[in-house]
């Protein structure tokens, strides 16, 4: 990441606070309630242009900016920074009618058509020409405007493309990566079902098939479309950065997609930015919420940005709930805890007609009088309060789960023991079991230096290279903590089984002598351990070796008197996915014995407490009031008054208090 003023030019020890505007969507006039509305919000940022591209170029190589010109300037005239992105998520129709080309097919090969939104070929050249024009021509007239404050490139990449052109650059990306089809060969396992390849030009995409596809060849076809897509972001940035050089870049992410490897697209942007939208609905809405922020905060190393959030119901769920009053505020100010550094909506104003009309915004269809604005109002005005006390500042936990998109991937192939183990869920599982015990995680790259950390935590990761194999023995060996789920360390980065269904090496850290059987649990199904624990979803049946310090066996059944848990020395091995309550009390104990304790001792359950920089921040995500214990003095910068001992949180109650 380089070094830009995210935190000093374009924060400027503020919270940037606001949302995605859309003002090609309202008559002008609207634009000037607009600018009152957002002045009376504490608005101080608004992204533009995210879905303008057929204003801007009704028709090919046409130029209509004076609207956009028009928008700026209001902004800049009060006082409102604009992120400003290029267009590119979704071309105009016309493209697509002159261009089919630049239409993605899906794996049956039927092509997606205008009319809705992503519907572009990452891989067609005549896309990329069309959203380089555009993109100079906005860079070059904007570059000097008073209120760009940053870029925003392209709208949650998300684009898979199985159709011909694709195929081309998958064939170029596969030379790249293999160089000779004998080396390809070796690493797809092609000897399998008679698919060598004697020609580069036999290579697909992993199209529709008779039956099941080569999970290598899928393993690559998606790291293939990350990388592809990723081209496409750096083409327009580097756009951009020519014209501003001291701007900040980002794209927005999606909460926890497969699609793109976030550890390396994090690394190309200047600022790393998400866009967040728990179900208020679940009750495990806020520990979701969490997870995604502890994710994005460990990719940005540093503050980050919640590009979009919700401020009351979205439309895509088959139910979608509105956020009672208070929720809004409530995990607005969870993110700024867990690292944001701006808290931003999709979208301003609510649409009346298309797709999203019925998607929440901060002003709503009941306008400025509706709770949904005045809430809004409400989070303004606090982050004002605390933008100066918290922006800019963050710092490393204590304990890091490992998380890597490559592992991911590998592990959802068809041909798998078990459809039941869905590794998003298996990780959001362990980061719940951390999250219920007040235990505050970053999350990092197996490979990544984990010296800094007490605890590491893998909760599954069935694909790792020697390198990541290498890094976490050597972690242990330097005095650290390592606790690992099951189906762990199972293939090598060509998703080659390894001997013996791990890698001998974890088996030797973890005291396994022999991995004899994976054993799936069924829907619903459980299994007792000693101890009172339960284990759901998964088992194994294993052999400990005389190495063992500890071990935790199953009872009755089939694996009676086996491990389920195995500790030898400082690692541990857990051959099931525990019940919520067991998983929770097995890492607190780990935890303790690596000398991680949580933020505040005895919290009530349902209260989350993080630091951020020397801020503590106290979250009450139950419906009615709860007392916390807060040891010595401190001052409640929400509220401006002084905590000594105990502070009372109302329902969805905060309070962010300074020493």
């Amino acid at each position: 990441m380089r070094e830009l003023p995210w935190s000093t030019r374009t924060t400027r020890g503020r919270i940037l606070f606001g949302g995605d505007y859309n003002p090609e969507q309202w008559p002008e006039e609207t634009w000037h309630e607009d600018v009152r509305l957002m002045k009376d919000a504490g608005v101080n940022s608004v992204t533009l242009g995210v879905f303008s591209w057929s204003k801007l170029e009704p028709h090919p190589g046409a130029r209509e900016f004076g609207w956009l010109d028009a928008v700026m300037d209001l902004m800049a005239d009060h006082g409102v920074g604009v992120v400003l992105a290029t267009p590119t998520s979704s071309p105009p129709p016309w493209m697509g009618r002159l261009h089919p080309d630049t239409l993605p097919r899906d794996e049956d090969g039927r092509t997606e058509w205008w009319g809705g939104r992503q519907h572009f070929s990452h891989s067609s050249a005549t896309y990329r020409r069309y959203a380089a024009a555009i993109t100079e021509d906005l860079a070059a007239r904007y570059a000097g405007h008073p209120a760009l404050t940053m870029w925003h490139i392209n709208n949650e990449y998300c684009t898979h493309d199985y159709g011909d052109e694709a195929a081309a650059a998958f064939r170029r990306w596969l030379h790249t990566r293999y160089g000779t089809l004998d080396a390809l060969n070796t690493a797809w396992g092609t000897a399998f079902w008679s698919q060598g390849y004697d020609s580069w030009d036999g290579i697909l995409p992993p199209r529709r098939a008779h039956y099941l596809k080569n999970p290598t060849q899928v393993l690559d076809f998606r790291r293939f479309t990350s990388d592809a897509l990723l081209e496409c972001y750096r083409a327009e940035r580097d756009i951009v950065r020519r014209h501003t050089p001291n701007l900040p870049v980002t794209t927005n992410f999606m909460p926890l997609w497969s699609g793109q490897d976030g550890w390396r697209w994090a690394a190309e942007e200047d600022v790393v930015s998400v866009d967040l939208y728990p179900d208020p609905h679940d009750p495990l809405g806020a520990q979701y919420g969490a997870l995604v922020q502890d994710l994005t905060r460990s990719q940005a190393r540093g503050p980050w940005m919640l590009m979009e959030q919700a401020a009351g119901p979205v439309n895509w769920r088959p139910v979608n709930h509105p956020k009672p009053s208070g929720l809004n505020r409530l995990w607005s100010l969870q993110a700024v805890a867990h690292g944001a550094d701006a808290v931003c909506y999709f979208q301003w104003r609510q649409s009346r007609q298309g797709a999203e009309k019925f998607h929440s915004a901060m002003v709503g269809h009941a306008g400025e009088r509706g709770r949904t604005f005045q809430e809004v109002k409400r989070i303004g005005a606090e982050l004002r309060r605390i933008g100066a006390e918290v922006s800019g500042t963050h710092g490393t936990r204590d304990i890091a789960i490992l998380h890597d998109w490559h592992s991911w991937w590998a592990c959802e192939q068809d041909g798998r023991p078990s459809t039941h183990v869905v590794y998003p869920e298996v990780l959001r599982a362990w980061h719940r079991a951390l999250w219920e015990a007040h235990l505050t995680a970053d999350f990092a790259h197996p490979e990544h230096d984990l010296t800094a950390h007490r605890l590491v935590v893998v909760p599954q990761l069935y694909l790792l290279t020697d390198e990541a194999i290498g890094n976490l023995l050597a972690y242990v060996a330097g005095g650290g903590t390592l606790v690992c789920g099951f189906l762990t360390g199972v293939a090598d980065e060509d998703d080659r089984v390894r001997p013996g269904g791990m890698d001998p090496r974890l088996r030797e850290l973890f005291g396994i002598r022999t991995l004899h059987q994976w054993w799936p649990l069924e829907a619903g199904e459980s299994v007792a351990c000693a101890g009172g624990l339960r284990g759901t979803l998964w088992s194994e049946e294993i052999e400990a070796a005389a190495t063992a310090d500890e071990t935790v066996p199953y009872r009755g059944g089939e694996l009676d008197g086996m491990p389920a848990v195995l500790r030898r020395g400082r690692a541990w091995y857990v051959s099931t996915l525990p019940e919520p309550e067991a998983l929770r009390a097995l890492l607190t104990r780990v935890a303790a014995g690596a000398g991680v304790r949580p933020v505040l001792d005895e919290l009530p359950a349902g209260v989350e407490a993080v630091r951020r920089g020397e801020l503590l921040f106290l979250l009450n995500h139950r419906r009615e009031p709860v007392t916390v214990d807060v040891p010595g003095s401190h001052r409640d910068l929400l509220t401006g008054s002084a905590v000594s001992g105990r502070t009372t949180l109302g329902r969805y109650g905060a309070a962010v208090l300074k020493p």
